[in-house]
């Protein structure tokens, strides 16, 4: 199932983020917060827990959510950010990391590392900029659902539609979270207007040919 946001700071905030004249302080900051939205929009209902906790009134008990109920991932590099944001809100959620590179060939993607935490029984959210032609994060899913999750979550930033349509046909039961869905990929699998290469713009780090 896929989930566009409708929001208009949530589009506002994108929309920033396609500027190529901001740093890349600035670029992490807005992907922190448009991952904040994302949250709060996808977990209305949240699993929580009672825990009691020292009020100015004494010891009183209230609602929380169950963060043992959660583990976070992200695709290293671009999605760093977002797993800041989330941890942000979330400081006892355990977080996994996955790596993958893209070969400029074939487009396509490999994965070369995995650092996810048990999460079987447990709500996977998984974190990532950008959605293009949806290779990565179809691999991603496919491997953390051997890791048998009671379900899986996906916060996405930009997403071309032929990347969802593959992910829509290969994954239906993950449910995923965009906030904006744009034009088309052109001939090189990238997203257009997208915002760039969003690891390289969070980092500065500059292709060989720019350095």
């Amino acid at each position: 199932m896929i989930y566009q946001s409708t929001h208009p700071l949530i589009k506002t905030l994108v929309n920033r983020l396609r500027d190529i004249s901001i740093d890349a302080l600035r670029f992490r900051h807005l992907v922190k917060e448009i991952t904040r939205f994302l949250i709060y929009e996808a977990f209305e209902d949240m699993p929580l827990k009672s825990h009691k906790i020292d009020t100015w009134q004494g010891k009183r008990a209230f609602d929380f959510p169950d963060e043992e109920a959660f583990v976070f991932v992200t695709i290293l590099r671009a999605g760093m950010p977002m797993l800041e944001g989330a941890n942000e809100l979330f400081t006892g959620v355990g977080s996994g990391f996955l790596a993958m590179k893209r070969d400029e060939e074939t487009k396509k993607s490999r994965l070369y590392y995995d650092r996810v935490p048990p999460c079987e029984g447990k709500i996977v959210v998984l974190m990532d900029v950008m959605v293009a032609t949806g290779g990565s994060l179809s691999d991603a899913i496919t491997l953390l659902k051997t890791k048998k999750p009671a379900k899986i979550v996906s916060l996405n930033i930009i997403a071309a539609p032929e990347g969802l349509e593959m992910l829509r046909q290969k994954h239906p039961d993950v449910k995923i979270h965009i906030a904006q869905i744009d034009e088309r990929l052109n001939a090189d699998k990238f997203i257009l207007p997208g915002l760039g290469d969003a690891g390289d713009r969070s980092y500065n780090t500059l292709k060989e040919e720019e350095a």
